[in-house]
């Protein structure tokens, strides 16, 4: 992997779809202590560059008994950003991470956003794995500055 990692700026609306019980955390990073792009307890907040996007990212989460969801609006400031879509990291970034977990094996994705914590990033566009047309953006720093509620949040169904 290049050592040189190019960060640009990002300012726009991005989605959030969680439990409607966590509605007052929607600026907060995930509980889990492992997922595609943090392990070790990092910092991560996942979210999409567009609704449509966010209800891909979840689908695979989504079960039948699960309690009622949400879809927030959030509002991203941030100076340094890596941008992976568009690169040869983008496809080899869409591995099922949880497979390798599975394994008893790190996920593969971690060394690119290891990186780019590294490199001072605050978060990372990437592409959808599903969908490489839609984008997603995972945050590294979530604070006031950052990351704000954009709007009211509304009721998200999983067959919509």
């Amino acid at each position: 992997m290049n050592n040189t990692i190019e960060l640009i700026p990002f300012t726009g609306l991005v989605w959030r779809i969680m439990f409607a019980d966590l509605a007052k955390q929607a600026c907060k990073p995930v509980g889990s202590p492992i997922g595609r792009f943090h392990h070790s307890e990092q910092v991560a907040l996942y979210t999409s560059c567009t609704e449509e996007g966010a209800g891909v990212a979840i689908k695979r989460y989504v079960k039948p008994d699960d309690p009622g969801r949400i879809i927030v609006p959030l509002n991203i400031v941030a100076d340094r950003v890596y941008d992976i879509r568009n690169t040869e990291l983008s496809s080899r970034a869409s591995v099922v991470w949880q497979d390798c977990i599975e394994n008893g094996e790190p996920a593969p994705t971690w060394v690119y956003s290891d990186s780019a914590r590294k490199s001072g990033a605050q978060g990372m566009l990437y592409a959808s794995r599903s969908r490489p047309d839609l984008t997603h953006f995972v945050l590294f720093e979530v604070s006031n500055s950052i990351v704000k509620q954009a709007g009211e949040s509304k009721v998200w169904n999983a067959n919509q």
